[in-house]
């Protein structure tokens, strides 16, 4: 009886180091994903720290003399708060500096604005982030549905006037950029024929709440939304398009059209479904690439999301604000590459074959 415990003991250790093992395997290629995701964001949160030391000036020093100023108190008491407030000391060794620059980031924070009277960036990424995911996401629905249903038909069907009307759009969409097609968006629905607002997210009078509010807020994210959907959906529609390609000379394809089987059921069932597999990882990455092209598109359309905000604080030389934002949006950026290269190895294996 006493041989028999350790015996079993042994068999759970080695169940349990199989299945780790195992585990580790099956996922490697995932945690090099990861480990390469960690070493982007290191060098970006690197990158974040000596950007205040590229900066012309002192900003402690120039947040110092608005603090002085502003509360009547004297500039060496000044210089202390501003030091505390923005929890950086310029007179700290470079280690020291980073050292609590980092544990910052770790707990959450991302510094504090130098001209929002004292607001943390983290407040004020949570008042805004949520607008430009708002309509980055809906653009990218957007853009996405249109381009597949577009590259879907021109690839099944080669020839004819929406194709050429396709590639007409494409070619015309994707030479403008998508800040250009904000300002001709915005002169024809804004200015000439007043159809939609140019400016805000709602209206300032109604209240936030009910049908009325979503509706408003729907009403003035169209123009941004058209504006960042345009430039996408010719991109989505020629990745569909070679995709579909490769699709239609598959054998389940031919087995399909020598059943008899319609068009219609052909495309909605093999082609569009099999078509999408190399597609649905990319939105991920195209919502990054959204996501940092919302400063330009937000400053354009005056709408008050974190591009907008990101705007005003490089307008501003608000460092502080500018590092927080910019570390914080290549965390985003990074995270999202991440997701598209994690489903892409689970939707397909052969690619965590090939990395191995």
């Amino acid at each position: 009886m006493e041989n028999k415990k350790p015996n079993k003991v042994k068999q759970v250790l080695v169940a349990i180091v199989t299945f780790i093992r195992d585990f580790l395997f099956k996922t490697r290629f995932l945690w090099r994903r990861i480990g390469f995701a960690l070493i982007t964001l290191l060098l970006a949160t690197i990158f974040g720290f000596f950007l205040i030391k590229m900066m012309p000036g002192d900003p402690v020093t120039m947040f110092a003399k608005r603090l002085s100023d502003e509360r009547r108190i004297p500039m060496d008491e000044a210089y202390r708060l501003a030091t505390m407030l923005l929890n950086y000391d310029p007179n700290a060794t470079v280690w020291q500096q980073f050292g609590r620059y980092v544990s910052g980031l770790v707990k959450g924070d991302f510094g504090t604005s130098m001209y929002r009277n004292d607001v943390t960036v983290t407040v004020i990424i949570k008042n805004f982030l949520p607008w430009t995911l708002f309509i980055s996401s809906l653009a990218l629905l957007l853009s996405f549905l249109i381009g597949i249903l577009m590259g879907g038909r021109m690839a099944y069907k080669r020839k004819g006037f929406f194709n050429a009307g396709a590639n007409s759009f494409i070619v015309v969409s994707g030479a403008v950029p998508d800040y250009l097609w904000g300002m001709i968006l915005i002169f024809i629905f804004g200015v000439t024929l007043r159809w939609f607002p140019i400016q805000g997210n709602y209206d300032i009078l109604l209240e936030l709440k009910g049908w009325p509010f979503i509706t408003n807020v729907l009403y003035h994210a169209f123009l941004p939304i058209i504006a960042f959907s345009i430039v996408q959906i010719g991109g989505w529609a020629l990745a569909m398009r070679g995709s579909a390609l490769g699709v239609l000379g598959e054998d389940y394809i031919y087995a399909a059209k020598a059943r008899g089987l319609g068009e219609r059921t052909i495309v909605s069932r093999y082609l569009r479904k099999n078509s999408l597999l190399p597609l649905i990882t990319s939105l991920a990455m195209s919502f990054a690439v959204l996501f940092g092209g919302s400063p330009l598109m937000e400053t354009i359309f005056n709408y008050p999301g974190f591009g907008s905000e990101f705007s005003k604080a490089i307008g501003t030389r608000d460092y502080f604000l500018i590092q927080g934002l910019m570390v914080f949006m290549s965390f985003v950026m990074i995270l999202a590459n991440l997701i598209a290269d994690s489903l892409y190895s689970i939707i397909d294996p052969r690619i965590r074959r090939d990395n191995t």
